[in-house]
């Protein structure tokens, strides 16, 4: 592995945190090997972010409210960048409270000089007060917006934060970002370091509730990105508490890695490059903005799909932008020359394309620059010109050499470029053939479509449901108008999946065109259990490998049916899970209690055992048949087993069903869980079979 050379403005940290720590009034740069001081910035206070919050951390829903988790661990990263810390602990708490921890300087807590207030209460109630806003006291910096921890003080119904530093404890906590009190010295420490602890405001948030996985891939994703940096990670909520560490030495190397685990990879280690750029060397000129830090991993794996994660700063853009674009640039036009060099390429050949280059790519660049500049609220991509100079640089390089002295693996990857270019010629031969001949003016809607009446894609739904059984149902209880069914036999047939493509009327890879989807809503419809999950995941994979901006614009959603239905004379629920089943039985039998409490009847023995075998097979997950207490469990095996009027009830009426909104990260891992249980590799499948067979359920067998 390729050893990560050290930033040459960058001292190394004293051993002492202490002795590393910055004051209130002046926050240390490290320039070159003396340190120059500048004041922090103080622009302004709270009451803007609370008023528009969406300004300041995109939006008010879970996005939103992850962000606060980011934001507190980006302050923690921060000072991990700079060299000062080495553990960060992130903490979910009941009542919905989040903790981390760092093992940095500590939040300065003496006298502002400017504002006249404690500098952790200055750093935590106005914005842009941390000296990282004028460019000065990180080399780099993430946090979304520069923005920081004030504005998750802004948001939170409740926050504490503790400093430790110079050999004592400090405290101050605020409710909707005022402070109780002054800072407090609660106590002596023998470290450094900042815990915040903050609840968020249900004034502000639809929802309040954190999502355990969200936050530990986010978590992994930034141990990958900043090597050697140990992030623990402990949910609390329950009285089973989980814990996790991540900690990576190879940092985006072994990201790369992580991401192609599933697939067969072209080459025995991936490709790393790290090195800082002066974009000032490009065009002779002093731009005073130091070095881009530029870092590249990739390798080539046997699939036709691409992987390619950006970040700047350690902050994702999903958008990529400028360090994105001189790595593709870099990636096509080394592997050209390197092709005609060893004569893969010929003189009359055609120069091989991005797309060639990027069939079966697993890549992840990641750059840290002063003043980043992002285009959009929501940092979606990366705008810095000179970022594309100093990665397509950087990249160049490193490939030339990296392709020069791995022969083997550089044949593999050039076989593999020049196999997607074969193909892409050979595609676009077949397309010029069909047009020619007029085939396209054949393709009609399939016969088995029971389509709606409709001609408004905004209103239309299409139910992707497989099977006779359920698809008769289907057919028979939709709304007409709005609703349409095909009926598909194997999903794996290919004349099956032509015919849904030519329900969507969207057509497929190059031909794709979004504007003539004729259903807003493409809701795939299955049993709810093992067989309907298989199903499932076919179709999700299906549309993720082939029809991918369905899902990104938002029209791809799964139907989730009830398993239950339970009924007490002549009310009627739906349960859609094993603890909703528990409550509604223990509700009706309550229910029956009052009523005949109301009336003077007294339960007698026999009854009132009646009603506690029902509660108690109902916790058993059992059937219960009509009897003393009037109450029938019956468990859905598949749709078919519904009547048309009960799947129109449960599952089709848009007033009372429940639907789930796909994203491509729910595509991506049921693509990815494809691979692991029919892929060639038979270890990632013996490895998960082992991991997941204790925690089966109603298995089919």
């Amino acid at each position: 592995m390729p050893k990560k050379s050290k930033p040459a403005a960058a001292p190394k940290p004293a051993e002492n945190n202490n002795s590393a720590s910055y004051t209130a009034k002046d926050i240390y740069v490290l320039e070159g090997l003396e340190p120059v001081r500048k004041r922090p910035y103080v622009l302004e206070g709270l009451e803007p972010v609370r008023k528009r919050p969406g300004m300041y951390i995109g939006s008010t829903g879970s996005d939103g409210l992850h962000h606060l988790v980011w934001e507190v661990v980006d302050n923690s990263i921060d000072e991990a960048m700079a060299g000062f810390a080495k553990n960060i602990t992130v903490e979910l708490l009941p009542k919905n409270q989040v903790a981390v921890t760092d093992d940095g300087r500590g939040i300065p807590v003496e006298t502002h000089k400017q504002t006249r207030k404690s500098a952790l209460e200055t750093v935590m109630t106005t914005l842009h007060a941390g000296g990282k806003f004028g460019g000065d006291s990180y080399k780099v910096a993430g946090g979304l917006h520069g923005v920081g921890v004030s504005v998750v003080n802004a948001l939170s119904e409740l926050l504490r934060v503790e400093v430790c530093r110079d050999g004592n404890l400090y405290m101050q906590e605020y409710v909707r970002g005022k402070p109780k009190a002054s800072v407090k010295k609660i106590g002596s420490c023998h470290r450094t370091g900042t815990k915040v602890i903050f609840s968020p405001d249900p004034e502000v948030f639809s929802a309040i509730e954190f999502n355990e996985k969200r936050i530990f891939e986010h978590l992994r994703q930034q141990a990958y990105l900043t090597k050697g940096v140990r992030i623990n990670v402990a949910d609390r909520r329950t009285d089973t508490p989980k814990f996790y560490g991540f900690c990576f030495e190879g940092g985006i190397k072994s990201f790369v890695s992580y991401l192609a685990r599933d697939e067969k990879s072209l080459q025995e280690e991936s490709f790393y490059a790290h090195r800082e750029h002066d974009p000032s060397s490009e065009t002779g000129e002093r731009l005073g903005r130091g070095k881009i830090e530029v870092e590249a991993a990739f390798l080539y794996v046997d699939e036709l799909d691409t992987q390619e994660l950006s970040f700047a700063n350690n902050i994702y853009t999903p958008d990529g932008g400028m360090h994105l674009t001189g790595f593709r640039s870099a990636l096509t036009r080394s592997i050209n020359t390197f092709a005609r060099a060893e004569g893969y390429l010929k003189e009359k050949d055609e120069n091989l394309t991005s797309d060639d280059t990027r069939e079966g790519l697993v890549a992840v660049v990641s750059v840290k620059l002063r003043e980043p500049q992002f285009e959009g609220q929501t940092k979606a991509r990366l705008g810095n010109p000179p970022a594309r100079t100093a990665v397509e640089a950087v990249v160049n390089d490193a490939l030339k050499e990296f392709l020069e002295k791995r022969p083997q693996e550089a044949r593999r990857v050039i076989e593999k470029v020049m196999l997607a270019a074969k193909a892409r010629m050979a595609a676009k031969a077949a397309k010029e053939i069909v047009f020619r001949k007029g085939a396209l003016e054949g393709l009609t809607l399939p016969g088995k479509l029971a389509d709606c009446s409709s001609r408004d894609p905004a209103e239309s739904e299409l139910f992707i449901v497989e099977g006779d059984s359920a698809g008769g149902s289907a057919k028979s209880g939709r709304d007409r108008r709005t609703q349409a069914i095909p009926r598909l036999d194997k999903m794996l047939l290919n004349q099956e999946i032509r015919s849904l493509v030519v329900a969507l009327g969207t057509a497929i890879s190059e031909n794709f065109n979004l504007t003539k989807l004729r259903y807003h809503k493409v809701i795939l419809m299955s049993d709810a259990d093992v067989d309907g999950a298989h199903i499932r995941t076919l179709f999700l994979t299906l549309f993720y490998r082939y029809l991918p901006q369905v899902i990104e614009a938002g029209h791809l959603y799964v139907a989730q049916p009830p398993l239950y239905r339970i009924q007490a004379g002549k009310e009627v629920r739906y349960a859609f899970s094993d603890g909703e089943k528990k409550e509604i039985v223990a509700e009706l039998l309550k229910k029956k209690a009052e009523k005949k409490a109301k009336s003077g009847k007294e339960k007698g023995g026999e009854e009132a055992r009646e009603d506690g075998m029902i509660a108690a097979e109902a916790d058993e997950g059992k059937d219960t048949p009509a009897g003393g207490s009037g109450v029938t469990i019956q468990r859905f095996k598949g749709l078919g087993e519904m009547n048309p009027s009960q799947l129109w009830e449960t599952t089709m009426n848009p007033e009372n069903r429940i639907i789930k909104q796909i994203e491509v990260e729910d595509a991506r891992k049921a693509d990815r869980l494809f691979n692991i249980l029919m892929g060639d590799q038979v270890e990632p499948r013996k490895q998960f079979i082992l991991t997941h067979a204790a925690s089966v359920e109603n298995l089919d067998i």
